[in-house]
């Protein structure tokens, strides 16, 4: 698959230019340097811009402007089939205007492809072990627990569509003080006896007392016994948020039961990357980069959780056939263990960079405008799952993805359950809602959709057509560039200002005969926005060309929007 036709078809254009120049003897070009091609911050500038002559200056040893003119008219008259304009501006860009059809082949290249618009071969061949979650089952989830899980998943699903082959994986911390603490509590609360210190509370503690108290046969080992139950309550909700794992790893079975914690500092000590102090044993991260040592089993022979941490990244790295990166979503608390994780990594022999963390911020929960108070220990929290009830899966996941992982988020719970413009989830799903109605009223009333082929697109000769159509091609750049940087919001900013366009466009230009127009405003369910509405439908003169033109073009819009949403993990409506 193509990353896009119209960067593609420029760039060759571009390569041939130069080439052109080369062979005229207006540029040396001993090599050809990258090519690289932006969309202008404004739309005056052009389609898109290269710096290419910026980056030709010190090879060439020439000014960049100079350069820029001797590209130029290499591209045109040239390349006029290809492009409309090439502006040369300071210090040295190459702006350039696409011709319209090549904008009209974009169309029929995205009906042609369908679901699999947008996808391509960058990943190819790369494997990548894509960790989230990963809560400790000590508790139901929470909303930082349910924003990694759909940065993950969306993640997973991004990388996915541009090739990557990617296995997903939760980590159980099953093991260690904090589960002992769980146990402890619910034993204390079974037992009716206080609860110790820092125990966890809440109505899920006694939950799980009363099943202990109810439990048939004496339970050797509580803390086992409720790591399960929670465990099950965590695969339930992420069952319900759709977000699936190719694999759960448990920290007791597969790191303290076979040993693979002593076998991996072990390779450290062979290493010399541990050593004795004080009683305690220490793992020299020093020697990449942290900035001091780290404890990895205390005086009293327990191990710390660096130690099984350690053991468990080896697990991952030493996997056949082996994975190419290993992507971690952790919450932003842990910020200060990246460099001591990716210095056991280099101390095993691998490039820190091998392994990627993307932290995820904290969700700040606001119900009438009022925050809420969240805190797992003292049971006073609101869990994913009561989230999923209230706004609904689709709802919760695409808001997380709203903002940048590392940023905080306000998570409106009233603004998440209106059909509005201002619900972003709303927004988007009701413009491929709208689509899907306006042709499902097209077809009862006999006018047909044609495929692209048959459309004639030279009907579609407004700066709004254009405005509409270009973002479409740009939707593989937007889903490489998104992979490469690990960031699945980009997606989300995309398709709502998507949306926007359609609907804009929807209230400003007849798509329908008027009366159908009536009948459709009448079940209009998002009103326009001020600026939106009424713009200039009236007096409009539609004919069965712009009809079949403008419902063609609404009909690629909605399978950009779908595949859009797809990757994200959100369901694309036929009905709102």
């Amino acid at each position: 698959m193509s990353a896009g036709i119209v960067r593609e078809t420029v760039h060759s254009t571009l390569q041939k230019a130069l080439k052109d120049a080369k062979t005229a003897g207006d540029l040396e070009l001993t090599t050809l340097p990258a090519l690289v091609l932006d969309v202008p911050k404004k739309s005056a500038w052009g389609d898109l811009a290269t710096t290419v002559a910026m980056n030709l200056s010190v090879s060439e040893r020439r000014a960049p402007m100079e350069i820029a003119q001797i590209i130029s008219k290499h591209l045109l008259p040239a390349h006029s089939d290809v492009l409309a304009r090439a502006d040369v501006a300071p210090p040295g860009y190459i702006n350039l205007t696409v011709k319209r059809d090549l904008w009209f082949r974009v169309l029929a290249e995205i009906e042609t492809q369908g679901e699999q618009y947008g996808r391509s071969t960058l990943g190819l061949g790369k494997r990548v072990l894509l960790e989230f979650v990963s809560a400790n089952p000590t508790g139901p989830l929470h909303m930082g627990h349910g924003r990694g899980a759909a940065v993950g998943g969306a993640l997973a699903n991004l990388l996915r569509h541009v090739s990557y082959d990617v296995s997903t994986e939760y980590y159980i911390n099953d093991a260690g003080r904090q589960v002992r603490l769980m146990a402890a509590s619910v034993t204390a609360v079974n037992n009716q006896t206080s609860l110790p210190e820092d125990g966890y509370q809440g109505a899920y503690i006694h939950d799980l007392a009363k099943q202990l108290r109810a439990f048939p046969q004496p339970v050797p080992n509580v803390a086992h016994w409720a790591c399960a139950r929670l465990l099950e309550g965590i695969k339930a909700d992420l069952q319900a948020f759709n977000i699936t794992f190719d694999r759960w790893f448990s920290e007791q079975k597969e790191l303290f039961d076979s040993g693979a914690v002593d076998q991996a500092l072990n390779v450290l000590r062979q290493q010399g990357y541990l050593f004795e102090q004080d009683g305690a044993l220490w793992f020299r991260s020093t020697a990449f980069g942290d900035d001091k040592d780290r404890v990895v089993k205390k005086q009293d022979g327990e191990y710390t959780y660096l130690a099984s941490d350690i053991a468990y990244h080896l697990s991952k790295l030493k996997r056949e056939p082996q994975y190419d990166l290993l992507i971690n979503v952790w919450g932003a608390d842990h910020h200060g263990y990246i460099p001591r994780m990716q210095a056991a990594v280099e101390a095993f022999g691998y490039p820190k960079d091998r392994l990627k963390v993307i932290l995820v911020q904290i969700v700040n929960l606001l119900r009438g405008g009022q925050r809420v108070t969240m805190s797992k220990r003292a049971g006073e929290m609101v869990t994913v799952r009561e989230v999923f009830e209230e706004v609904g899966a689709d709802a919760a996941k695409f808001i997380f993805l709203t903002r940048r992982a590392d940023s905080q988020l306000d998570f409106d719970l009233e603004l998440a359950k209106q059909q509005s413009a201002e619900n972003p989830v709303y927004y988007v799903q009701y413009a491929h809602a709208r689509v899907a109605s306006l042709f499902r009223v097209a077809r009862e009333r006999g006018i047909d959709v044609p495929v692209t082929g048959s459309v004639d697109w030279s009907v579609l000769n407004s700066p709004d057509d254009l405005d509409l159509i270009k973002p479409l091609a740009e939707y593989p750049a937007l889903l490489e560039a998104s992979a490469q940087a690990l960031e699945p919001h980009r997606l989300t900013y995309y398709l709502q200002d998507l949306a926007g366009r359609l609907h804009a466009y929807y209230y400003k230009h007849r798509i329908l005969p008027p009366v159908l127009e009536r009948e459709l405003d009448s079940q209009d369910h998002l009103k326009p926005v001020a600026q939106e509405a009424d713009q200039g439908r009236k007096g409009e003169v539609l004919t069965p060309a712009l009809t079949a033109a403008r419902l063609c073009l609404f009909r690629v819009v909605q399978t950009v929007i779908r595949n859009g949403l797809g990757i994200l993990g959100v369901t694309a409506p036929e009905r709102m």
